[in-house]
């Protein structure tokens, strides 16, 4: 997912994301959604299959 959709999303939930990293804002945009905020702290696997960000997760270098 790129950033620029990543931050409309963000908007879409009133979430401001100025000056925040991908891996941050995404955090908090699944924190905001009542998941658990572990964008980025997958070491090479996920069982979070529901999560919209997974591929992107596992996909990026953080």
């Amino acid at each position: 997912m790129k950033m620029n959709e990543v931050r409309a999303m963000a908007k879409s939930m009133n979430i401001n994301s100025f000056g925040k990293s991908k891996p941050a804002l995404i955090r908090e945009i699944q924190r905001k959604e009542g998941n658990f905020d572990c964008y980025g702290s997958a070491a090479g696997f996920c069982d979070r299959e529901d999560c919209i960000f997974r591929s992107s997760c596992l996909a990026e270098k953080h």
